[in-house]
């Protein structure tokens, strides 16, 4: 069923609003932004939108996109903008952080995650990330985490965990990675929502507009306390049905699956952040 068109301008119009405040401030302008939205129209219509038993024409793509035949021919021939190896990186080093935080094995006497050996078959590092990690070298697994500060040596050689979730605090490219990972998921599930005959998933959220200053710190705390409980808990129910990690679990076909949570916090605006700019 095809939606009225303005009010899925007015909500696209929403979106983008923080998003081209993280394209300001990394010195992107509007052009560049189009021209990859270009490019994901082109892709999308290709690939998702072929009429059942008829291959996809460009003539039809143009349609589709309202953009010429010669620009849609000229954006198949180049390559997607979409670093495929940073996004496994981060999914494989998410997963060797929650096996640590999670698996009793590598936990001291009162359940908090052991400083590892960097070797070894038992309690070690190079055994934490063959279970969790598949066949990931462990030099290059330890040399990542080191990198995004979730690990570090100690003294006699051991490695530390440092964080309990693997979020990178120096390099914006990584965190920007992140950013297009989890909010097309987030996008995705929406979308799935919008579907009036589809099942739903689940979407929700916590929100009061009028809350002062001195009580959201404590929010803080209480938000990512209980998320990071619940996010443990869920990882670790998915964990012992995931192929990758226990290869003897049976089943048919293969889906991604996860939950995400998210805080969020601005400032109510004011007239003059409503101004229009003036003439210089």
């Amino acid at each position: 069923m095809r939606r009225p068109v303005q009010p899925i301008l007015e909500s696209v119009t929403v979106l983008l609003r923080p998003l081209v405040r993280i394209l300001l401030r990394h010195g992107i302008p509007c052009d560049a932004l189009c021209t990859a939205a270009r490019h994901v129209y082109v892709r999308v219509a290709a690939e998702e939108f072929t009429l059942p038993g008829r291959k996809q024409t460009t003539s039809r793509v143009s349609i589709l996109t309202g953009l010429t035949r010669k620009e849609v021919r000229r954006i198949m021939a180049t390559t997607d903008v979409q670093n495929q190896e940073a996004t496994d990186r981060y999914n494989r080093a998410a997963r060797v952080i929650a096996g640590w935080v999670r698996d009793k094995e590598f936990h001291d006497k009162g359940g908090n995650p052991l400083a590892l050996q960097i070797e070894g078959k038992k309690e070690s590092f190079g055994a934490l990330v063959h279970r969790y990690s598949g066949d990931l070298p462990v030099r290059a697994m330890l040399d990542e985490l080191i990198r995004v500060g979730a690990v570090r040596k100690t003294r006699d050689g051991r490695i530390r965990l440092q964080a309990r979730s693997y979020v990178p605090q120096q390099s914006a490219t990584d965190k920007l990675q992140i950013l297009g990972a989890d909010t097309a998921d987030l996008i995705t599930t929406i979308a799935h929502n919008l579907d009036a005959e589809a099942i739903p998933r689940y979407q929700r959220k916590v929100m009061y507009d009028n809350v002062p200053v001195e009580a959201v710190q404590e929010f803080q705390r209480l938000s990512a306390d209980q998320a990071q409980a619940l996010i443990e808990n869920l990882d670790g129910w998915l964990s012992q049905r995931d192929r990758d990690v226990n290869p003897a679990v049976r089943g048919r076909g293969r889906k991604r699956v996860g939950v995400g949570i998210y805080y969020f916090e601005d400032e109510e605006p004011t007239s003059h952040q409503r101004s229009n700019p003036q003439d210089a």
